[in-house]
């Protein structure tokens, strides 16, 4: 009985997840770029992202409609007496004239008015500027896409990478109950010591421990995963991609030259940065216009009168023209607050620029390290298999104890975990090179 301690455990920590499983809603199959598409696209961020970009569009609306004709109507009922004194009327004639208090008489009164600006330089910049910053709204959008898929597909790859380590964890597991089995049937042959059924029984427990990690660490990148694409943490998924030597591809250039030359004109951020300082030129521009004249035409038409019956019509035009003189230096300080807004973007420019160069740079020297690193752990990998086959033949003959079965068996869950770790790193490895180009809504 206590010989089937430790298989009962191992079956035990194998049946934690498939009978969640098995109860739980059919899981959303979803790929590698089907995970970027619906970032670039419907994650959370991107949509207020979409959002802003309307606003700004709203707002150029908003600075246009001062340049377009406004059309009011009114019509009004007035009954009132007044003070003739206070509106300076003095005549007077000899046994006749006005009373002093006027009684209450009725006037109505209904009127079309027209304004139209003619001539408004300022209004024009300012019409300007709100475009500009409308184009930075939506290249600020793209920013979002762009770093949305970005963020997703690193969690797609961590999701994968744990699916792996549950995979390595879980043939650590087989491998430890075959050497339970192992052990025990070469103690009943008397060419084994009882110390080697526990130790086969220790390593069966420890890796049914990691087998419960994993499956938890598992589970935790999954929500994250879900948490990127902006649905609900309890939607069961299931990954249809794995760690292969072409998860996270994009169609980069092969050079660094090429990419940071592809990235200046393709990264979404640097393009909302310009649009920023072009929003900024627009607004000083528009301040110092408003120092010129501007033109206005006035035009309204009604009828007015003591009863309507008896009303008449009138009307009247008017152009006006306005020149601004001084505003107590307020339209100076305005500009020169633009001006240093202006100065700002362009070191921030600068600085991307840089920045971006760094990022290519950068990731170009990553994924070479990381083929580099994939290749050896690749073959480290295959030398653990082949010293744990050794092992285990050595053990079966009688000439080695399991002491040498398991420290095979220790480089092989080391050696497995390498061999992970390096094509996860050579996948993020390629992930970063498409974020730092601009095409991380383009991986596949």
């Amino acid at each position: 009985m206590a010989s089937r301690t430790p298989a009962s455990l191992i079956l035990v920590a194998l049946a934690v997840g498939s009978g969640a499983a098995a109860q739980a809603p059919a899981p959303l199959r979803l790929s590698f770029a089907e995970a970027v598409r619906r970032a670039a696209g419907t994650a959370p961020v991107v949509e207020l992202a979409g959002l802003r970009s309307d606003e700004a569009q709203a707002r150029v609306r908003q600075a246009r409609a001062t340049l377009l004709p406004n059309l009011t109507a009114t019509a009004a009922w007035v009954n009132r007496d007044f003070n003739k004194n206070s509106l300076g009327i003095k005549l007077s004639f000899p046994g006749a004239g006005l009373p002093t208090l006027i009684r209450p008489f009725n006037t109505y009164d209904s009127r079309l008015q027209v304004t139209q600006t003619l001539v408004d330089f300022s209004s024009v910049g300012r019409v300007r500027a709100a475009r500009a910053q409308a184009a930075g709204a939506r290249a600020e959008g793209g920013a979002a896409s762009e770093a949305s898929a970005g963020a997703t597909a690193l969690a797609y790859l961590r999701a994968a990478r744990a699916d792996a380590v549950v995979g390595a964890r879980q043939a650590d597991s087989t491998i430890a109950a075959e050497l339970v089995i192992l052990a025990e049937a070469q103690r009943r042959a008397g060419v084994s010591a009882a110390i080697d059924v526990t130790r086969a029984r220790t390593q069966l427990v420890v890796a049914a421990g990691a087998l419960v990690v994993a499956r938890n660490q598992r589970d935790r990148a999954r929500i994250d995963l879900a948490r990127a694409l902006g649905i609900d943490p309890a939607t069961p998924l299931a990954l249809t991609d794995t760690l292969t030597a072409r998860l996270g591809a994009a169609d980069a250039p092969a050079t660094a030259d090429s990419a940071i030359t592809l990235a200046l004109a393709r990264r979404p951020d640097l393009a909302a940065e310009a649009a920023r300082a072009e929003a900024a030129r627009r607004s000083a521009a528009a301040i110092t216009a408003e120092r010129l004249p501007r033109v206005g035409l006035e035009a309204d038409y009604g009828s007015n009168g003591p009863t309507v019956g008896s009303s008449i019509g009138t009307g009247q035009i008017a152009v006006q023209v306005t020149l601004p003189i001084l505003d107590g230096f307020r339209r100076e300080g305005r500009a020169a607050e633009q001006q240093a807004v202006v100065r700002e973007s362009d070191v921030r420019t600068r600085d991307l620029k840089q920045q971006i160069a760094a990022d290519v740079t950068g990731a170009f020297l990553d994924l070479g390290a990381a083929g580099a690193q994939q290749t050896i752990a690749a073959e480290r990998l295959r030398l653990a298999q082949d010293e744990l086959a050794q092992a285990r033949e050595r053990f079966k003959a009688g000439v080695a104890g399991n002491i040498e079965v398991i420290d095979a068996q220790a480089s092989l869950i080391r050696a497995r975990d390498t061999d992970i770790d390096a094509r996860f790193a050579a996948a993020a490895a390629r992930v970063n090179l498409a974020r730092a180009v601009g095409l991380a809504r383009d991986l596949h």
